[in-house]
């Protein structure tokens, strides 16, 4: 179902022109996005269809962790970062982490809300889940989550499994 509601919001963002858009190309993406879905699904068999997706609640929970929680990491890390960068407190090195998420998707927010704040960098994520993460300042060589990333697990957790 992400793959039919992306392809169909993206073939609309392509054709609108500022204006409404017209039935007809709607009709298209519908058929162009459905054409894509199955195509996806023929590829890769293993993955179901689902609705979840298109829960309203869904999407406010997302849009809550985007405005509220990863913001928040997100304004603390740059202050962080700067303040390493003036002082020049920095121990980089690269970590292992096992936050046991489940899917797919919630290993693409993890490693994504990981990658975009400041002073982290997700390197690696291994077929059973370990995270390999570039951090700016190293304390322990087993840190915990909460000293790399904070509750971005808990959130993928929550918007994904």
């Amino acid at each position: 179902m992400f793959v039919f509601v992306a392809s169909l919001s993206m073939y609309l963002l392509l054709v609108w022109s500022g204006g409404s858009i017209p039935v007809f190309e709607v009709g298209i993406g519908v058929v162009l996005a459905t054409v894509l879905a199955f195509a996806f699904h023929s590829w890769n068999p293993t993955k179901s269809f689902s609705f979840k997706i298109l829960n309203p609640l869904h999407w406010l929970t997302f849009i809550y962790y985007i405005c509220v929680p990863f913001a928040i990491g997100l304004i603390k890390a740059n202050f962080d970062v700067a303040m390493r960068v003036v002082t020049g407190h920095i121990n980089p090195g690269i970590v292992k982490l096992e936050p046991g998420l489940k899917t797919d998707l919630a290993k693409m927010i993890l490693a994504d809300s990981i990658t975009l704040t400041p002073g982290t960098l997700t390197v690696d994520v291994d077929d059973d889940g370990a995270y390999y993460i570039h951090w700016i300042n190293v304390l322990d060589v087993s840190p915990k989550e909460e000293q790399v990333y904070g509750s971005f697990a808990r959130w993928a957790r929550r918007l994904a499994d």
